[in-house]
């Protein structure tokens, strides 16, 4: 898999060469290990293990109800009373981090409202604060610690 700008941390895979997996630990199972999903599994250790963010309010693939489509979230904080506080996109490493890539979690936050997108390809993050009263976007220098939610 591709060099990333994350931490290394214990990788659990299994499967053949065909058809690799990948243990999810929030999901607590195997997953198809693909290039994006490796971004996600070395992301969200991160935020746990290095910025302090609680295991236990990090969510994988969080479907979303539009009328009759379903949006699907690829990870989402919760704040302490259950509600979505931050939606994290992630795109494989060959990915460039593009105004497509942050209009399609901005639609995602037409249904959630919350105050963090951010999103990853594993080599660049990019993490914004949402200023609903001035409507627009504050860019974060770097990803916050949890503490500084």
């Amino acid at each position: 898999m591709n060099e990333l700008n994350l931490p290394a941390y214990d990788v659990k895979v299994r499967g053949t060469r065909e058809k690799p997996e990948i243990f999810d630990f929030l999901r607590k199972r195997y997953v198809a290990l693909t290039p994006e999903e490796w971004v996600r599994q070395h992301f969200t250790h991160w935020l746990v293990e290095c910025k302090g963010y609680p295991k236990g309010l990090l969510g994988n693939e969080i479907a979303l109800k539009c009328g009759e489509k379903t949006l699907r979230c690829d990870s989402i904080l919760y704040n302490k009373v259950a509600q979505p506080q931050m939606i994290i996109e992630y795109k494989a490493p060959a990915v460039s981090l593009t105004q497509r890539v942050f209009d399609q979690i901005s639609a995602y936050n037409f249904l959630l409202h919350v105050d963090y997108l951010m999103i990853s390809n594993g080599v660049q993050h990019i993490c914004c604060r949402m200023d609903y009263e001035h409507r627009r976007y504050e860019y974060l220098q770097e990803v916050p610690d949890y503490s500084q939610l």
